[in-house]
């Protein structure tokens, strides 16, 4: 009986593992941070009522034709937050979710993120805030801006329970500027969208010389079961919110980005040790996930 929970455990890291055609490698998958939701995430993908595939048709969430109905409008604030420079990378180590992106360019602005208010968003982007009112599917949204040059590297993101919507705002209308999804490649257009399930292994890149904006937003997945749904809700409500972080210091910070300071220092002496000693470094780390999995057969 011991034995099921981490058995349940490593069958929903395995199953996420092999869905996909693109894979990390499997040392990296077992120790991604995706593995802490591994179990959610594929009750997520079974019980979706929508294509588990990399790219899903818009249509099959009917809320964000809103959002492509009113691409300018959209735009227009964008393109004022980012020539106010407030698309941009956090002030601090506060934002986890999102931190390993920013040494490539990467920089954002939240326009809303679950439960958590940023008044920073309802002050300067009044009327993209008020369309995403509107909008309760929408769980989490962000002007996203990626310069020339700037790549996101091969990832997957860590919850299930939403899709991922891009749509154009200011971009360089190029091939050069694109997404991989699971191997298949998306170019981004000016007022065009795409919804993408990003708990498999994408990677970003603007290659050329002209900046790139994007509305990028968390959309509830559809789930067959209203009880799903509900525990969907509830997860983003308690779990996902605790991840929020902040424009400025008057929006919210989430309990999970309070304590990324700490993690942050912690870090910098894991990649130190590293650097000092790549062998100790990995005798270490597997030695410790051998004592874990000693302990847990002791008991």
């Amino acid at each position: 009986m011991k034995w099921l929970i981490p058995g349940i455990w490593l069958a929903a890291i395995l199953f996420a593992h092999f869905r996909g055609r693109v894979k990390l490698p499997l040392s990296r998958q077992l120790l991604d941070h995706s593995v802490l939701l591994a179990p959610v995430n594929a009750f997520m993908v079974l019980a979706s009522r929508v294509p588990t595939t990399p790219y899903l048709p818009s249509r099959e969430i009917d809320e964000l034709k809103v959002l492509d109905d009113n691409w300018e409008t959209i735009r227009d604030e964008a393109l004022q937050m980012a020539e106010m420079r407030r698309i941009r990378a956090a002030d601090g180590h506060n934002d986890i979710g999102f931190s390993s992106f920013f040494k490539y360019g990467w920089k954002r602005f939240y326009l809303k993120w679950y439960d958590a208010r940023h008044p920073s968003a309802e002050e300067l982007c009044p009327k993209t805030v008020a369309i995403l009112k509107t909008l309760p599917k929408v769980k989490a949204a962000m002007f996203a801006e990626l310069p020339p040059d700037g790549q996101l590297n091969a990832h997957r993101d860590p919850f299930a329970g939403s899709l991922r919507y891009h749509l154009g705002l200011s971009t360089p209308n190029d091939d050069g500027c694109h997404i991989i999804v699971d191997g298949e490649t998306y170019s981004w257009r000016d007022g065009e969208s795409v919804v993408f399930d990003e708990t498999y292994v994408h990677e970003a890149y603007n290659k050329t010389q002209q900046n790139r904006i994007i509305l990028f937003c968390d959309v509830e997945r559809p789930l067959k079961w209203r009880w799903a749904e509900a525990f969907n809700r509830w997860f983003g409500r308690v779990v996902m919110s605790a991840a929020s972080s902040p424009n400025d210091g008057g929006d919210q910070t989430g309990a999970i980005n309070k304590l990324t300071h700490a993690h942050w220092r912690f870090e910098q002496k894991r990649k130190a040790f590293k650097a000092w000693n790549r062998n100790a470094y990995k005798v270490v780390k597997y030695g410790l996930i051998v004592l874990v999995v000693v302990a847990f057969i002791a008991l």
